[in-house]
């Protein structure tokens, strides 16, 4: 399917009809396709103004793939087969949907969880190619993965040169740093935010070099353009867009996504969606399902949208408000950076900027350069350190979950552990929302941090944070560096839940000195 198709439902087809007859006659779509920064009202303008050129991605990033294939080949013809992206956020979730959609293996690293960089590094070093992808060139996590790598290289008598990548925005601190040392380096186009550079160089040179058919996936984008940019009643970026926002301003700001495809799309439109539009106290909340009968779907809220990705049909939503979608990816992720744009400027909000990402890293460097003082715990029971009220574990839990708004709060559980050894433990989030019959997001940290996170703390304040640390069970140095993985992670999660509580959020944190036993534990408080 070249093009993308939306079904959607609503409760009120006067309301929509009405707001898209206004976004028809605003004519937002051709503007949008135009880059013009006016949409999003004068305070926008000068961020909306160098951030527009995802646009057109489909036709100025085509030169890439040639290139791309061109490096693939070469490499294969050295045996090194293993491309191992080191990235966040908008850096690694497009690559890593691209890779899942294609069939192709793409080993991310996006963590800065001792045992998930040791585990990384150990997996097929001498068959290994490491992407460094940044577009700020300044993320701490992604440059501490780099130097792990590199000395995990130059010990095995390996030359860095011969295996490092680099994706960033030009004459960013990284492009300098790669360029001078003698990195190949793909620079990517600054005029496009992370959020929505899945069809630039960050999406396309880890998942090309993966094996992934970058070409076809730029060409359903280009086929879809036509649609997407018409000011025309059928077009399905601007129908999305405009019910996403008449929902919103019916105070329907969660969306539950359900994907299918099985390919993990979820996500990415989580961040876009997310970080987009979580600022100035309102927003859209992204809660991703594993499966469609999955709680919060079905059962699902009076004050959530239903969006099911490869359905045919538009689910049956309590609030009236849901939607169906297929197609191509590369269609189907033009068609949500342009839903996005369009439901920000109905909701009043400036898309391309995160006014509260900066606010979390800067309370972990803080506490990295002891400027800060991590807390002590209030109590500890059971091998688990707790920071909250309540004077044991299931009571301090309990006044955690007492604390959701009924009437329209959610439940954020952020967990700073290994993904990939304890991705069963993401099971808990249908446990903890069928307990709380409300909304139930699940993230790993820090990954959640350059995506949901941006949403935590400026969007619709009713948010309610469980958060779980644990012991590693090797901490790890970073080269030059005089601080660990092991107290960077902990930084991250301290500063996190300071800043949270700072905005008036209730959190409660968990360290877990015997992980497994732990996890085990709040699975059943949960219950």
């Amino acid at each position: 399917m070249a093009e993308v198709d939306v079904v959607l439902s609503v409760p009120s087809q006067q309301d929509f009809d009405e707001a898209l007859s206004s976004a028809i006659v605003d004519q937002v779509a051709s503007r949008i396709s135009a880059q013009d920064p006016t949409l999003w009202g004068p305070e926008a303008e000068s961020e909306a103004s160098i951030r527009l050129s995802w646009t057109h991605l489909p036709e100025s990033s085509r030169s890439l793939v040639g290139e791309i294939a061109e490096l693939r080949d070469q490499l294969l013809g050295k045996g090194l087969d293993h491309i191992v992206l080191c990235g966040m956020g908008g850096s690694s979730l497009a690559p890593e949907v691209i890779c899942h959609t294609a069939g192709v293996a793409l080993t991310v690293l996006d963590s800065s969880q001792p045992d998930m960089v040791r585990g990384a590094i150990a997996d097929r070093l001498d068959r290994t190619v490491v992407v460094v992808s940044s577009k700020s060139g300044g993320t701490i996590e992604t440059d501490s993965q780099r130097r792990a790598y590199e000395h995990a290289f130059t010990e095995a008598g390996i030359d860095p040169l011969e295996r490092i990548i680099v994706v960033t925005d030009p004459d960013s601190p990284l492009d300098q740093q790669a360029s001078e040392t003698g990195y190949r380096v793909f620079r990517a186009d600054p005029h496009v935010g992370g959020r929505y550079s899945a069809l630039t160089a960050f999406g396309l040179v880890p998942s090309g070099l993966a094996g992934a058919d970058i070409g076809a996936l730029l060409d359903g984008a280009a086929d879809a353009e036509a649609s997407l940019y018409a000011d025309d009643p059928s077009n399905p970026a601007l129908q999305l867009g405009v019910m996403l926002g008449v929902a919103n301003a019916h105070g329907v700001d969660k969306m539950v996504l359900s994907d299918q495809t099985g390919h993990g799309v979820g996500d990415w439109i989580e961040q876009l969606v997310a970080e987009s539009t979580g600022k100035l106290g309102k927003g859209i909340l992204p809660v991703v399902v594993p499966f469609e009968n999955a709680v919060n779907f079905n059962p699902s809220t009076s004050d959530s949208v239903l969006v099911s990705i490869g359905a045919d049909e538009a689910p049956k939503a309590q609030s009236g408000y849901a939607a169906a979608l297929q197609g191509s990816l590369g269609a189907q992720m033009l068609l949500w950076e342009v839903a996005v744009a369009v439901a920000g400027r109905a909701i009043g909000i400036d898309p391309f900027d995160q006014p509260d990402v900066e606010s979390a890293k800067k309370a972990a460097r803080e506490l990295l350069d002891g400027a800060g003082s991590v807390p002590s715990p209030d109590y500890t029971e059971n091998g688990i350190d707790v920071y909250g009220s309540g004077s044991s574990l299931a009571e301090s839990v309990r006044a955690l979950l007492d604390q959701v708004d009924l009437d329209g709060g959610y439940l954020a559980i952020q967990v700073y552990l290994d993904r990939l050894a304890y991705a069963d433990f993401a099971e808990v989030r249908e446990v903890a929302a069928a307990r709380l019959g409300r909304p139930v997001t699940f993230g790993w940290g820090p990954r959640f941090l350059h995506s949901t996170g941006q949403y935590h703390k400026g969007g619709t304040p009713n948010g309610v944070f469980l958060q779980v640390t644990g012991a590693p069970e090797h901490d790890l140095p970073i080269a030059g560096r005089d601080f660990t993985f092991g107290s960077f992670i902990d930084s991250q999660a301290a500063g996190d839940a300071a800043v949270l509580r700072d905005h008036g959020r209730p959190v409660l944190r968990l360290h877990l000195s015997d992980v497994p036993a732990g996890l085990e534990t709040i699975r059943g408080l949960l219950e």
